[in-house]
């Protein structure tokens, strides 16, 4: 178990880890939304296209060959992954520091208590 001074510096860490996570998740879904729209933009100006049906089923082609995008969606898979097992790092750390600090008034109950139990006793 970690000393109890250096979970607040850990738990900063941990929290820290899980914003850059989501910075990270944030530019990969930035770049999902941009081949998603390209997608979009070449299913709508497609004059072969007739209706919406034809227009999604365009896009989803488009999209099932853009490599870039398979690679996109795959590392926001990952990194969706990689922040729930952050989060729970992170609220593990927390919980332990709860456990740490309760450990400690406990320690300090008893001093206390054998303090006060020698003193009624007269030594």
């Amino acid at each position: 178990m970690v000393e109890l001074s250096h979970y607040p510096t850990a738990i900063a860490q941990a929290a820290q880890r899980v914003n850059e996570i989501d910075s990270q998740l944030m530019a990969v879904q930035h770049q999902i939304d941009r081949f998603e729209g390209n997608a979009d933009r070449a299913a709508a100006f497609d004059l072969d296209l007739k209706n919406d049906s034809q227009r999604k089923a365009r896009r989803f082609e488009v999209l099932l060959v853009n490599q870039e995008y398979q690679t996109a969606m795959d590392t926001q898979m990952r990194l969706a992954a990689e922040k729930a097992h952050a989060i729970a790092h992170l609220e593990y750390l927390r919980n332990q520091f709860s456990v740490a600090k309760l450990e400690a008034r406990l320690a300090i109950a008893h001093q206390l208590t054998d303090f006060e139990s020698r003193e009624l006793v007269g030594l």
